[in-house]
């Protein structure tokens, strides 16, 4: 019995993008990423949203995703290190709306830009 409380804690207690693992490393590096790798990062991000759910026919275009993202938006809590900037808080609400499989996918994508970054940076460094 305590056990399965201890879970469902857990479980409600847990960010949205923790529950893949992928997803949850690569927002852990933009996290404590510069102010201008988040917000290029954010941007790539919602390009690639925004490419993905035309795709999927889920929205006919860019306006209906930024209405959808803007109606999500305004009641959500303000206390996340990604609330701070407008972009990124847009790119992280349109990637908490896309479905699992998407956010799957996306979340390797982003993962790749933001080790590419991390490249650059180091090579930037030598």
């Amino acid at each position: 019995m305590e056990e399965n409380m201890k879970e469902e804690y857990s479980n409600q207690h847990r960010r949205w993008y923790d529950k893949d693992p992928v997803l949850s490393q690569a927002m852990s590096t933009l996290e404590h990423s510069d102010d201008d790798t988040q917000i290029r990062i954010a941007l790539n991000l919602i390009k690639i949203i925004i490419e993905h759910n035309i795709e999927n026919d889920k929205f006919e275009s860019v306006e209906d995703i930024m209405s959808a993202v803007q109606s999500g938006q305004s009641d959500s809590r303000n206390g996340r290190w990604y609330d701070i900037d407008g972009t990124l808080k847009t790119a992280m609400t349109m990637l908490q709306n896309c479905p699992e499989a998407t956010q799957s996918v996306i979340a390797k994508e982003m993962a790749k830009m933001v080790i590419d970054k991390i490249k650059e940076d180091d090579e930037g460094l030598e």
